[in-house]
């Protein structure tokens, strides 16, 4: 995050410290903390991220006081790149591409643990290929730089192999999937929904999957670093809504299921697949997740990790510096 002037970060910190919930942030004295003006929140195909349609559907943005456009991208890609220019106020992301669109030198701050991935970003191979060590000399799509690329390499690493034992081909994500299909490659790393379309080849299967390594992949709403300074208000709404957002998915679940496969262009029967894949994190797993630590459970420990990987491997040009972006006070004011 940005560095304030001492007087407002003085008073930000009382604010935080007497926080029981948006109402106490709205009756902090600082100016930094009005409500004002649109947010654009965008977002992408992952089933952890489909609750935002629902909040956008149901109005639960509006009750929060938070006037929200929520921006839809096809490609993930162009969903990252709009926040680091400053196209979009927030964005839905995994932890991996923040991490390198700081290198890059964007100022960003997570907000918000949407989920982990548990089984919804795999690696699909054709038939006669049963284990990650079967990829040599294989053909894979995948779009390079992004989550499921570092997903690749960790499970190449893993059965003690490198990129340069196989051929990469490097497509976005939903053409990856279709040259799968259409039997252009011999494997895909892919996320959900993606994962669907390309298990469509007869005789594929997942050789791999973010199952096999927890907590390598965080996902999260992120936010200009000049959005938390600027209006905090408007950020401990987004995330209330999000909170309310999943209560009225528990109370409406065949509806929401129904507006979210939509989203996702899948089936609800597809859709009610994902459920495993993806763990969606309550308001505790947050504060837990956002607390320091030593394990993939702690996101500061997670974040070196990946950052060690991603610089190693060239994902990432310069190691970026994780100070400030995790900003726990909004998920500690979310109210119980």
């Amino acid at each position: 995050m940005t560095s304030r002037p001492p007087s407002r970060l003085l008073t930000a910190l009382l604010c935080v410290l007497t926080l029981t919930g948006v109402t106490a942030l709205a009756g902090c004295s600082d100016s930094s903390s009005a409500s004002g003006g649109k947010i654009t929140l965008g977002f992408s195909a992952w089933p952890g991220w489909f609750p935002w349609q629902v909040a956008q559907e149901e109005g639960l943005f509006a009750k929060n006081g938070v006037d929200v456009e929520l921006k839809w991208f096809g490609n993930y890609t162009d969903s990252i790149n709009a926040l680091s220019s400053g196209a979009i106020d927030a964005n839905s992301q995994t932890l991996n591409d923040t991490l390198g669109s700081l290198s890059g030198g964007a100022k960003l701050s997570v907000v918000l643990v949407n989920d982990n991935s548990t089984g919804n970003d795999k690696i699909i191979a054709r038939e006669g290929i049963t284990s990650v060590s079967d990829l040599k000399g294989k053909t894979v799509a995948v779009e390079q730089g992004l989550v499921d690329h570092y997903l690749l390499l960790l499970a190449l690493q893993e059965a003690h192999l490198t990129e340069k034992d196989i051929h990469l081909t490097n497509l976005p994500t939903d053409a990856a999937a279709a040259a799968f299909v259409a039997g252009k490659v011999d494997a895909v790393a892919a996320f959900a929904p993606f994962t669907s379309k390309a298990l469509e080849r007869p005789g594929s299967k997942a050789v791999s999957t973010s199952a096999e390594f927890p907590g390598a992949i965080p996902d999260h709403l992120t936010t200009s670093a000049k959005l938390t300074k600027d209006r905090p208000k408007d950020v401990q709404a987004l995330v209330n809504t999000w909170f309310d957002t999943l209560k009225w998915i528990k109370d409406n679940k065949d509806k929401a299921i129904e507006i979210m496969a939509k989203r996702g262009d899948v089936t609800p029967a597809d859709y009610k697949t994902y459920d495993s894949g993806t763990t969606i994190f309550t308001r505790q797993q947050n504060i837990d997740a956002f607390t320091p630590g030593v394990t993939s459970a702690h996101l500061d420990f997670s974040a070196n990790k990946i950052i060690d990987f991603i610089v190693n491997t060239g994902l990432a040009q310069q190691r970026p510096s994780i100070d400030g972006l995790f900003d726990d006070r909004f998920v500690k004011a979310v109210p119980q």
